[in-house]
């Protein structure tokens, strides 16, 4: 079956077409970018399409990054693939960055733990620590550098996202560092769609994963009266 995945929630708008049947990508593209997702993501979804000579029919369902990660990007990421499969009657389901980030590190060799760190600035990272069989050890979370460093430091471990050198940096010295600091800005595309070809579309729904409340919050001095 095809799989379109897409990928707007970190530094990167990605749009790739899965082919399960030889787990290949057959077209598609990601382009670095911390701006900007909105006006590129639609062309590069009609270009990927285009290359890889499917309409939307074609499509088994389609998979969608569903944070954490910018709440702009997570917006046209979503409102996109919702509308793609609204317009297509195609299933669309969540995949979370956390997941995404870990998938390659997970199938290469899943008895070392992987956590994955995304930056959320002012001193915090999103986080979630997974082990055996991609079992969650530590959920989905927002929390400082340090507290992080001190809650994953349980032996040899993997780090990647965009918080990695973050949370490395903060180690406990008594601790065995880090195997392996991966600074990778955004996930795969690829591993989004090889994640959305297996999830159950009753479970993994395309709602956005934030973690915490928006950074910019109207100001109430500014706000009308109501009457």
């Amino acid at each position: 079956m095809f799989v379109l995945a897409i990928d707007t929630a970190l530094a990167a708008c990605s749009a790739a077409v899965l082919d399960t049947e030889t787990d290949s990508i057959v077209a598609g593209d990601s382009l670095l970018m911390e701006r900007g997702h909105a006006e590129t993501l639609i062309p590069l979804v009609e270009q990927g399409m285009a290359a890889a000579g499917l309409d939307f029919e074609h499509l088994a369902r389609l998979a969608v990054t569903i944070g954490p990660g910018s709440f702009t990007g997570l917006r046209v990421g979503l409102s996109a693939a919702r509308g793609f499969g609204l317009t297509s009657n195609r299933p669309v389901v969540g995949v979370t960055t956390l997941a995404a980030l870990a998938a390659p590190y997970l199938a290469q060799d899943d008895a070392v733990p992987v956590v994955t760190a995304i930056d959320a600035r002012h001193g915090h990272v999103f986080l979630q620590m997974f082990g055996v069989g991609a079992r969650t050890l530590i959920a989905p979370r927002v929390t400082s550098v340090r507290e992080a460093a001190r809650s994953v430091a349980i032996g040899a471990v993997r780090l990647v996202g965009s918080g990695a050198a973050l949370v490395a940096e903060a180690w406990p010295p008594a601790e065995q560092p880090p195997l392996l600091v991966d600074e990778t800005p955004a996930p795969d595309v690829a591993w989004v769609a090889r994640l959305g070809a297996v999830a159950d579309p009753g479970a993994a729904e395309p709602r956005p994963l934030y973690l915490r409340s928006p950074d910019a919050k109207p100001q109430d001095k500014a706000r009308v009266a109501r009457q």
